[in-house]
């Protein structure tokens, strides 16, 4: 798993017609959505990386040839780290201390890296036409509930502790299954974590809307807020994702 709660803000009350028009805002949240872009092209970069350049896919997996075509045989030791890369990128710059824009920034970026290149695993393991539809469907999915939780005028913050105790349950229920191997479990896992990853994009793009009312004066804590923002919706979209592909992907 991925995903790591950002933290909750109080609500802001803010007037809708203030909130319709504001330019500010819209160049807050577009500015967000940009970042996660970039690392999510990023991330495809060096999954393709870690997965298909030689030098770099043998260092990392154990692959083996079957019909013609590269099929994941398991992870090396330094594939085992990569694959916890992102758990140590929180460690290195996020965990427990107070974040800046140079310290927050690193950590995205950070994130996105390693992300990325454990994400080799993946494209190794899934067929090429799975993880199309999936990343397909993962985007749309994003898109439309991004919009959603920017738009509607209901307050999402009602659900955070469910959605957040759901994400444990989740948690507590993969590393179970890591002893079990139950396919039905498995199947419930997987299914559970799109209906939770969907609820919590829309969550958080409610509130992220509203974290701009309480930095919007205050450059430093824009940038800071910005990095923040992108991380979490960057970690939402992967966890769908994977969750996606999971669930309907086909192994190679």
């Amino acid at each position: 798993m991925n995903k790591v709660d950002s933290g909750r803000l109080r609500p802001i009350v803010v007037d809708a017609a203030v909130e319709a028009v504001d330019p500010d805002l819209r160049a807050f949240m577009v500015g967000i959505y940009n970042k996660v872009a970039l690392g999510l092209l990023v991330s495809a970069a060096l999954a393709y990386a870690t997965s298909a350049v030689p030098a770099v896919r043998d260092t990392l997996f154990v692959t083996l040839i079957a019909g013609g075509a590269r099929h994941l045989g398991g992870l090396t030791a330094l594939g085992m780290i990569s694959t916890c890369s992102p758990i140590l990128a929180f460690a290195a710059f996020g965990m427990g201390r107070k974040q800046t824009p140079a310290r927050s920034g690193l950590l995205y970026w950070a994130v996105v890296a390693s992300v990325g290149a454990s994400l080799g695993v993946v494209v190794l393991a899934y067929t090429t036409v799975s993880i199309a539809v999936a990343f397909m469907a993962s985007a749309a999915g994003f898109g439309a509930l991004s919009l959603m939780g920017y738009a509607t005028k209901r307050n999402l913050a009602a659900h955070a502790s469910f959605l957040i105790t759901g994400l444990i349950g989740l948690i507590v229920a993969l590393g179970l299954n890591l002893v079990l191997h139950s396919g039905a479990i498995g199947f419930a896992i997987n299914m559970a974590g799109v209906l939770i990853f969907a609820g919590l994009i829309a969550h958080d793009s409610q509130r992220l809307k509203m974290s701009y009312y309480g930095c919007a004066d205050d450059p430093t804590k824009m940038i800071t807020a910005t990095n923040a923002g992108a991380l979490s919706l960057y970690l939402d979209f992967i966890n769908l994702f994977e969750f996606l592909l999971a669930f309907t992907g086909g192994h190679r």
